[in-house]
């Protein structure tokens, strides 16, 4: 079985070596009720769980105090601002120290956390973690990496970037690719994850320059970097079996996901309407409501709730501002996996190990810690 590389930093524990995760309870449209019930929801099902908790501390208390799976879990840290869906992330990065959002990446960047889930404003989320958590070291753009249904075993490939740069070179489609790889694997428990390259066509002649440059790089870093490159892949194989990880530039991935989740809205729609159209469909969705409900199941957005910013330095789980509790649940177990796994030092290995392997030329400039 591949791993990553070995490395000894130890992921932020409470007691008893359980995983700390610290959350944004204020962020999102539906409340600190909401992310609360979220907590409970994963501490119920998993022992190892604490929280650091960021918001309005005399809400939190009461909304923790009677959710007796939290009881002795949870450490408040008072913030008295709220990020809201319509800030623009230029003025929280001036003026935001005081919100639940900055607080939540400080326990991250001071160690004391694992990771961070949010459910806020996600530009004014990546804009507050470039600039407290810092980027990498050859890491250029950050990347948002989000999963999409598919036919695979595990019912989900990764896609990354989903928006957070709408511009990507072809060295940080290169690192894209070796951070997916390194999600899939500690994420989605995928040994040898299968790379592919979004493009119009499949054919090595077609597509931009930079597409075709990055084509080379990926398929040189496949060995060193532990994963299988399948070459350029096409929109219809986001959701197939051919690939685990799919690798494009954040304008054409944020399309690709908005496009994505339109169209299983609209499929639900037309199925609801058909079922409902007479009283035979009634009885024929009757008949069908075991399938349908595998199949809600199967496509449940809740399930998959949680975007990972990959190519940080600390763990930031965004969660969507929509979410229940289901969904809030969603983004903590993931932010737990990840943790207890070690990925963030293990992604950190990884990158530093391709940027040092880089053909002369490649990198681009401007590149950061």
């Amino acid at each position: 079985m591949t791993t990553e590389p070995n490395t000894s930093a130890p992921c932020a524990s409470g007691e008893g070596g359980s995983v700390v995760i610290s959350v944004d309870a204020m962020g999102g449209d539906r409340g600190p009720s909401v992310v609360v019930a979220g907590m409970a929801e994963s501490a119920m099902k998993n022992p190892e769980i604490r929280f650091v908790v960021h918001g309005d501390e005399s809400q939190l208390g009461h909304l923790i105090s009677r959710r007796k799976e939290l009881a002795g879990r949870c450490d408040i840290r008072h913030a008295a601002g709220v990020v809201t869906m319509d800030d623009k992330p230029s003025q929280i990065v001036r003026k935001g120290s005081d919100t639940s959002m900055w607080s939540a990446l400080e326990s991250v960047r001071a160690g004391e956390a694992g990771a961070a889930v949010s459910c806020g404003n996600t530009g004014a989320l990546m804009a507050l973690s470039m600039l407290r958590l810092r980027k990498l070291p050859g890491v250029n753009r950050p990347a948002i990496a989000c999963l999409w249904p598919s036919k695979n075993p595990g019912g989900f490939n990764v896609m990354l970037d989903v928006g957070a740069d709408i511009r990507a070179d072809a060295s940080d489609l290169l690192k894209y690719a070796l951070m997916g790889a390194s999600y899939a694997r500690n994420g989605l428990d995928i040994p040898d994850p299968r790379i592919g390259l979004l493009n119009v066509g499949t054919e090595e002649h077609k597509g931009r320059a930079e597409l075709k440059h990055a084509n080379d790089l990926i398929a040189a870093a496949a060995e060193a970097g532990h994963f299988r490159y399948v070459g350029f892949v096409e929109g219809g194989d986001l959701p197939s079996s051919r690939v685990d990880v799919i690798v494009t530039d954040g304008f054409t991935g944020n399309i690709a996901l908005k496009t994505g989740e339109g169209t299983a809205k609209l499929v639900g729609e037309f199925l609801r309407q058909a079922f409902a159209n007479s009283i035979l469909s009634k009885f024929a969705a009757l008949l069908a409501m075991t399938s349908l409900k595998r199949l809600q199941k199967r496509i449940d957005p809740r399930r998959v709730n949680g975007g990972i910013f990959l190519g940080l330095n600390g763990t930031v789980v965004k969660s969507h501002g929509s979410a229940d509790a289901t969904g809030v649940s969603a983004a903590i177990k993931l932010a737990f996996q990840l943790t207890k796994s070690g990925f963030q030092d293990r992604l950190a290995a990884r990158v530093a190990q391709s940027a040092a392997t880089l053909p002369l030329g490649t990198e681009s400039g401007g590149a950061t810690s």
